[in-house]
């Protein structure tokens, strides 16, 4: 069965196009042309045409003579969440309480299939690195949140995961072997936690612990990274393993008091 008939009744399909041409600009992509966007969202010059023309109307997409790009009110979709969640209440005290004690910064990310999403991040840094402000999208295979997310599913739900999952190297040490990430992970579902040293991208040593709702499942996750020059794997483990799994606890108990971003993170 195709992907198109196992969607429900009522999708809408031009919709989803619209949206998959606003997720098809990234960093690498904040300008395309018109058959660069057809080729990133996988559609017709045709469909491209009238989906950017409808987004253009709308606010959202501006163009250059033959070339199109995102435009602020974009950043209006976001921010809907963030304060309809109430993350900056929920979530962001204990970040900031995290960053003031170690310095460096501190996330939350949730998984959406083979990516993190970070909800919420916190930070001192100036460093030139990937950034992961909110909102911000990685592979989950080479972060610390992503292999605690992954490490949290199901064993049927984590074969079916990896078996799916197409690594590419982002740096020299990006573990990308299949198998050693299938050991990996399944050493952090052991141990509870989850180290990267450039992983994602260099200069980024990362501690992760999850987030689990009232049944133990794993809905979320959180970190603190710094830079690796800076730091060792160890050494955050020992200095902060303690603290970040307090954080974990104390985001967990919010979470049953606020049920909009509870909702948005036990999905």
């Amino acid at each position: 069965m195709d992907e198109e008939s196992e969607r429900p009744a009522g999708f809408v399909e031009a919709l989803a196009k619209g949206i998959a041409i606003l997720e098809a600009f990234d960093a690498r992509h904040n300008e395309m042309t018109l058959s660069e966007v057809a080729r990133r969202v996988n559609v017709s010059p045709a469909a491209a045409r009238r989906g950017l023309i409808t987004l253009i109307e709308l606010g959202y997409v501006g163009q250059s003579g033959k070339r199109f790009h995102l435009k602020p009110k974009v950043m209006a979709l976001g921010s809907s969440f963030y304060f309809a969640a109430r993350v900056d209440e929920i979530i962001l005290p204990d970040l900031r309480r995290l960053v003031e004690m170690f310095g460096d910064a501190s996330s939350v990310g949730t998984l959406n299939d083979h990516n993190v999403i970070y909800v919420a991040h916190y930070s001192q840094q100036r460093a030139r690195r990937a950034s992961a402000v909110a909102g911000a999208s990685y592979p989950a295979f080479a972060t610390s949140i992503g292999r605690v997310l992954v490490a949290g599913l199901p064993d049927a739900a984590l074969d079916a995961w990896l078996d799916a999952l197409e690594p590419v190297p982002l740096t020299a040490r990006t573990l990308v072997d299949k198998a050693a990430l299938r050991e990996e992970i399944l050493a952090v579902r052991q141990q509870g936690y989850a180290t990267t040293v450039d992983q994602l991208d260099y200069g980024i040593t990362a501690l992760a612990v999850p987030i689990v709702n009232e049944e133990g499942r794993t809905i979320a996750a959180v970190n603190s990274s710094g830079y690796s020059g800076m730091l060792s794997p160890e050494a955050l483990v020992a200095e902060r393993l303690g603290e970040l799994r307090a954080v974990a606890k104390s985001i967990a108990l919010q979470l049953t008091r606020f049920p909009t971003l509870r909702a948005v993170l036990d999905n």
